[in-house]
C-alpha cells in the first residue's frame, strides 16, 4: 500500500504544532476580524465576572438593619445596563466571527478541491471517492467550528476561569486556598478525560470516512448488487461498518457519561464545603452568595472547555486527515521550464517505451511506433495488450518508466499538460455526463460558445438526429450520468464536445461499443467526418471500424508485432488475420 492510501487513512499523524502552523496560514488574512472579536470578548468576560459583585452588595445590604433602597435600586439598574450592554456584545462578536469563519472554509474548500482536480488519476484507483468526498465536507464543517467557535471560546473559558479565581481570593484568600484541590483534581480530570477520547475520535472519523466510501461504490453499483441478489450481503458488509462505528461512539459516551457526573459531584461537595468554611472564616452573606456564583461560574467553563476540547479533538482530527490529502503530491506535474503549446501538426512518436502501473510489471514493452500527421492509426489486440495504456500515456495520465513519447518532435514531458491536453479530443467507451443541459454538457460551460456553435457540432457528428426531436432542443435537461439518453446518444454527444473544442489530435477508446446497428451507421459517418480534424487514434475490437485506417497497429503481451495497412496485415496471414477470421468467418 503507498504513502498516498496510508495517509487517507489517517495512518499519519502530524504534530499539533504543524496542524496549528498549517491553519493559522488560513486564519492569517481574518486576522482584523478576529482581534476585534477578541476585544469583544474581553469586554463580555469582564462584564460577566463582574456581575455576581451586584448579587453580593445586594445581599450585604438588605440583611443590614437600616437597608437603603436607593443603593439596591442603583446597582439593580446597573445590573440590568450591563447585562443588556453584554448582550449586545455578544451577538457583534458571534456575527464577526461567523462571518470571518465562513470565509475561511469557503477558501480552504477550494483549496482542497483544486487540490483533487490536479491529482493523478493512478492516485485516484487509490484512494476511495467517498473519502475524499468526505474532506470536502464533513471534514471542513469540523474546521468550520474550530474557527467560529471552538478556539474563541476556549480562550474565553480560561480567562473566566483565571478571572473567576482571583475575584474569589480577593472575596477570601483562605477559602480560595482550601478550594485549589479541588480546582486541581477538575484540571486534572479533564486533562486525563480529553487525552483518553481522542483516540476514539480518530477511530470514529476512520470509521465514519470508510462508511462513506462503502456507500459511495455500493450505490453507484445498486443495479448489480439488485440483478444478482447480493442484497443481504451488502448488510452484512455495511452492518459490519456501521458496528465500527457504534463501538467507538460508545467509547466516547462512556467517557463523558464517566466525565460529566464526576464533575457535577465536586461542584455539588464543594457548594456544601462553602457553606460550612463560610462560617468558620466569618462572612459575610453576601460574600458565600458570590462565592457561590462563582463557583459556577467556575465549573460550568470548566465543564464547557472539556466540551470544547472534545470539539477540539475533532477539529484536530478532521484538520490532520484534510492536512494529510493536501500532502499528497500529484505525480504528474510541469517542469519548471515546460512549453505553452498553442497547436500540433499531430506528429506522434513512441521511442522504446516502457511502462508498468506497479513496480516492474511491463504494461509496454519497447514500443516504438510514428503515427503521421492527418493519419488515422488503429490499436488492435487481445485485452490487456495495453491498447488503452497508450491512449492514456499520450495525454499523460500516467508517466512512462523508460522511453520517449513525442508529438511533434517534443518529448510530452515539456510540454505543459493543461496545453497537451487542450489540443487532444477524447472520446470514451463509457461517456460521463455531468447533470445540466445538453448544451453545457457540449460546452463544459464554457461561455465562449454560442447557441449556434453547439448546434453546428451537433450537426456535424450527427447528433441532431435525436436532439432535434426533444421538447427543448440543446438546452433539455439531462439528469445524473445521462441516464435518460441511450448509449448510442451519449457517445454522439461525446463526439459533438470533442469536435467544438477544436482538438488537433482526436483518440477514440472503444467509441463504437455497445451502441445498436442504427446509431454505429450515424458514429461511423461522424468519424469519417472527423477524420478531416486531425490526427486521430482509434482503439476497436470491431475490425469493421478500422478497414480504412492508415495505419493499424497491433499489440500482444504489451509488444508491438504488427504494423501496417488492413490489406497489408491479411496478406502477412498472422495475428491480425487471425483475429479478422475469428469475426467474419462465423
Amino acid at each position: 500500500m503507498n504513502d498516498e492510501l496510508e495517509k487517507l487513512k489517517g495512518d499519519k499523524s502530524l504534530p499539533l504544532s504543524e496542524i496549528l502552523k498549517r491553519t493559522f496560514k488560513y486564519i492569517k488574512p481574518e486576522m482584523l476580524s478576529f482581534i476585534i472579536a477578541l476585544v469583544l470578548l474581553g469586554v463580555n468576560t469582564f462584564l460577566d465576572i463582574i456581575s455576581p459583585q451586584f448579587s453580593r452588595y445586594i445581599t450585604d445590604e438588605l440583611v443590614k438593619d437600616n437597608i437603603n433602597m436607593g443603593f439596591i435600586v442603583n446597582l439593580a439598574v446597573l445590573m440590568f445596563v450591563i447585562v443588556i450592554i453584554n448582550q449586545i456584545f455578544l451577538y457583534i462578536e458571534s456575527i464577526v466571527l461567523q462571518k470571518c469563519g465562513q470565509r475561511i472554509i469557503y477558501r480552504l474548500r477550494n483549496d482542497i478541491f483544486e487540490h483533487i482536480e490536479y491529482m493523478s488519476l493512478n492516485q485516484f484507483n487509490e484512494m476511495p471517492v467517498g473519502s475524499l468526498v468526505t474532506r470536502v465536507t464533513s471534514y471542513t464543517a469540523s474546521m468550520s467550528d474550530l474557527f467560529t467557535n471552538i478556539f474563541v471560546h476556549i480562550l474565553k473559558n480560561i480567562t473566566t476561569i483565571i478571572g473567576v479565581y482571583i475575584i474569589m481570593f480577593t472575596i477570601s484568600s483562605s477559602l480560595s486556598l482550601m478550594l485549589t484541590p479541588i480546582m486541581i483534581i477538575v484540571f486534572v480530570v479533564s486533562l486525563i478525560f480529553s487525552k483518553n477520547v481522542k483516540a476514539s475520535f480518530r477511530k470514529e472519523r476512520a470509521a465514519i470516512s470508510e462508511m462513506n466510501s462503502f456507500l459511495s461504490e455500493n450505490l453507484a453499483g445498486i443495479k448489480l448488487t439488485q440483478i444478482f441478489n447480493q442484497e443481504k450481503t451488502k448488510e452484512e458488509q455495511f452492518n459490519i461498518r456501521n458496528e465500527e462505528i457504534r463501538k467507538q461512539y460508545f467509547k466516547i459516551i462512556t467517557a463523558f457519561g464517566l466525565y460529566r457526573p464526576f464533575i457535577s459531584l465536586l461542584f455539588n461537595c464543594t457548594v456544601a464545603l462553602i457553606f460550612v468554611l463560610g462560617l468558620k472564616y466569618h462572612i459575610t452573606a453576601g460574600e458565600i452568595l458570590a462565592f457561590y456564583l462563582y463557583l459556577s461560574k467556575f465549573f460550568n467553563p470548566i465543564q464547557n472547555l472539556s466540551d470544547q476540547l472534545n470539539s477540539l479533538q475533532k477539529a484536530f482530527t478532521a484538520s490532520e486527515r484534510i492536512f494529510n490529502l493536501l500532502d499528497v503530491k500529484p505525480q504528474i506535474l510541469d517542469k519548471e521550464d515546460a512549453k505553452e503549446i498553442e497547436s500540433f501538426e499531430g506528429r506522434i512518436e513512441f521511442k522504446n517505451v516502457w511502462f508498468a502501473y506497479k513496480d516492474e510489471d511491463w504494461i509496454l514493452k519497447d514500443v516504438s511506433f510514428v503515427i503521421e500527421p492527418k493519419e488515422t492509426c488503429a490499436f488492435v489486440g487481445a485485452t490487456g495488450a495495453g491498447k488503452t495504456t497508450i491512449l492514456s500515456l499520450i495525454v499523460r495520465n500516467y508517466e512512462i518508466q523508460k522511453g520517449e513519447i513525442l508529438i511533434d518532435g517534443i518529448n510530452i514531458s515539456d510540454i505543459k499538460i493543461s496545453s497537451l491536453r487542450r489540443a487532444i479530443g477524447q472520446m470514451l467507451q463509457d461517456v460521463f455526463l455531468f447533470s445540466g443541459s445538453i448544451k453545457s454538457n457540449v460546452t463544459l460551460h464554457d461561455e465562449s460558445f454560442s447557441d449556434e456553435d453547439v448546434i453546428d457540432a451537433c450537426t456535424y457528428v450527427n447528433a441532431d438526429s435525436f436532439i432535434s426531436k426533444l421538447p427543448n432542443g440543446i438546452n433539455e435537461e439531462i439528469i445524473e450520468k445521462g441516464e435518460n439518453l441511450s448509449q448510442g446518444q451519449r457517445q454522439l454527444l461525446s463526439f459533438a464536445r470533442t469536435v467544438i473544442h477544436s482538438p488537433q489530435i482526436l483518440i477514440l477508446d472503444e467509441a463504437t461499443a455497445n451502441i445498436d446497428t442504427e446509431t454505429e451507421v450515424l458514429i461511423q459517418n461522424s468519424l469519417e467526418k472527423m477524420k478531416n480534424i486531425g490526427t486521430m487514434l482509434v482503439v476497436a475490437h470491431r475490425l469493421s471500424t478500422i478497414q480504412h485506417a492508415d495505419q493499424i497497429i497491433v499489440l500482444q503481451n504489451g509488444s508491438v508485432i504488427e504494423r501496417g495497412k488492413h490489406q497489408e496485415l491479411l496478406k502477412q496471414k498472422g495475428y491480425y488475420y487471425k483475429l479478422y477470421q475469428l469475426q467474419f468467418d462465423n
